[in-house]
């Protein structure tokens, strides 16, 4: 895929609509894509948060280890962003996250994701409002089962 290609892709996600396409390109060129098969590891919980990953096309199932095996805490389509807590947080990563069928994502070194975050706030912004999303709704989930 080009370069031209990759641009294409990231400006259909709502978190770089506002970046211009200068950036992009440059994101783009220090980013990797990266290819996954079904059940194969983006990473494990744990591992250190060496990454962000951008899911261009697929799905990945995002899981913690629960009393009687994994837990699914989330399935992250097309423009999901994932593996972002851990850098913010400069923690390891906090769960597994696995291919639910063939998917390609783009691979966002850490210290990029960073200087992205710096350079433009709006994205940070947009970040955090995803991240609190996330954990409104996994809270919601908590209570369901009653296990808050």
């Amino acid at each position: 895929m080009t370069l031209d290609n990759e641009v294409t892709s990231l400006r259909q996600v709502p978190l770089f609509r506002e970046v211009e396409p200068a950036r992009l390109k440059l994101l783009a060129f220090t980013s990797e894509r990266v290819h996954f098969e079904e059940g194969q590891l983006f990473f494990a919980r744990g591992e250190a948060a060496d990454a962000a990953y951008l899911i261009l096309e697929g799905s990945a199932s995002v899981a913690i280890d629960g009393p009687y095996g994994p837990v699914r805490l989330a399935l992250l389509g097309a423009n999901a962003l994932v593996g972002e807590m851990g850098i913010l947080a400069d923690q390891p990563r906090s769960a597994t996250v696995t291919a639910e069928g063939a998917t390609t994502a783009l691979r966002i070194d850490r210290d990029v994701f960073l200087e992205l975050l710096a350079q433009f706030p709006q994205i940070g912004i947009a970040v955090m409002r995803d991240l609190a999303l996330r954990l409104e709704q996994t809270n919601q989930r908590l209570a369901e089962r009653g296990g808050a």
